[in-house]
């Protein structure tokens, strides 16, 4: 009998529980949170062993991107999460990022996302680390070549290896439910004048299986990429690649491992990395 992927277990996602009584006074405290630099979290939960895969909808089409203001919630300078800190970007302009998505669902419907809105796992929406809120960014699946256009009003995931966290509704559009995770490109969606919607073109033709890596460190000197280079040689997780490449008039030299076959090879080897006192490597897709 075949069996059905569940989305993997969430640690540390930063939505809002939903409080019993006396909402004023549950955003007063948010926004002193905020304004410390802390994003408030619900306690630390685990998936159940086989969760339902909710029952989907016949359709989800693409969030409308539109002018919106900064919202007042979920926007500090920075936040810490589990001794990281994560900087807020000022602007979404020209965002380009490619990495592991992953998606949450039934486990946070209708509890509150980091903006104060309530979570909708039938809206197609999504939770990011440092993009504002709101943005509109296109996920490409790029495996499958699929994309959506989804709104980010939420922060997470806190999974070192995850970019984003898709909605059920953007997960079941990008085909990424059954597996629980895909490798993505997102980029930002602008909008055009109030009232008017530009989006960018279409999903781009996937070619052969994207390669999957993990970036350790990016250096201004060669010689501190191979001294990076040797310690995870030593350490024995796998090939290890410097790729030169020009960065405002100069060389930067990034260390990768990898590639990896699949999201639980690179799961494997970040937390081996973590182990020997490497917390800052990040996935790269090639």
């Amino acid at each position: 009998m075949a069996t059905t992927r569940r989305p993997e277990p969430r640690r540390g996602h930063a939505g809002f529980p939903r409080p019993p009584a006396g909402l004023w006074i549950a955003l007063s405290a948010v926004l002193w949170l905020t304004a410390c630099g802390q994003i408030p979290r619900e306690p630390v939960r685990h998936a159940p062993l086989s969760p339902p895969v909710p029952q989907a909808r016949a359709s989800y089409p693409d969030a409308v991107p539109r002018v919106e203001p900064r919202s007042r919630l979920g926007n500090p300078p920075y936040y810490v999460v589990d001794g990281r800190r994560y900087v807020v970007l000022d602007t979404a302009h020209g965002f380009r990022e490619r990495g592991i998505a992953s998606w949450y669902g039934p486990d946070f419907h209708g509890k509150y996302a980091s903006n104060g809105e309530s979570y909708d796992m039938h809206a197609m929406t999504a939770a990011h680390k440092t993009l504002p809120l709101p943005s509109y960014v296109r996920v490409t699946n790029l495996e499958n070549g699929r994309s959506a256009i989804v709104r980010v009003n939420d922060r997470g995931p806190f999974v070192g290896t995850r970019v984003i966290d898709l909605s059920f509704a953007a997960a079941t559009r990008l085909g990424v439910v059954q597996k629980g995770t895909a490798p993505v490109e997102i980029a930002v969606v602008e909008p055009g004048e109030a009232g008017v919607t530009v989006v960018d073109a279409g999903p781009r033709p996937v070619e052969g299986k994207p390669r999957m890596y993990l970036q350790t460190g990016a250096f201004s000197q060669r010689e501190n990429a191979e001294r990076m280079r040797q310690r995870l040689l030593l350490a024995q997780l796998g090939p290890v690649d410097i790729r030169s490449e020009p960065s405002g008039g100069q060389a930067v030299h990034k260390v990768w491992v990898g590639p990896f076959a699949d999201v639980a090879a690179l799961d494997a080897v970040s937390a081996k990395l973590e182990d020997i006192g490497i917390r800052d490597a990040r996935p790269t897709i090639d």
